[in-house]
């Protein structure tokens, strides 16, 4: 236990989305960063909470939704499958 001091919880919820509204919110619901223009933050740090499970399904889940949100704001057709 001396030695060996790592944690075992894959970090996250250190840039919480949340409306301009919440001072601890730093992106919106289109994972844009408040106050600053043309950056987004799309990563487990984006979750509010920290989840009940492992972190990879739900991170994975972000980065595909921000890449629909990205292809919408550049007007190139989203393909749902």
């Amino acid at each position: 236990m001396k030695t060996i001091t790592n944690t075992i919880y894959h970090h996250c919820c250190t840039a919480k989305m949340g409306p301009i509204s919440d001072s601890e919110a730093v992106v919106d619901s289109r994972l844009r960063v408040h106050g600053v223009k043309g950056l987004r933050v799309v990563d487990a740090s984006v979750m509010p909470n920290v989840p009940a499970g492992h972190t990879n399904a739900p991170t994975m889940m972000i980065a595909e939704k921000a890449a629909d949100m990205i292809k919408e704001d550049w007007g190139i057709p989203v393909k749902i499958v």
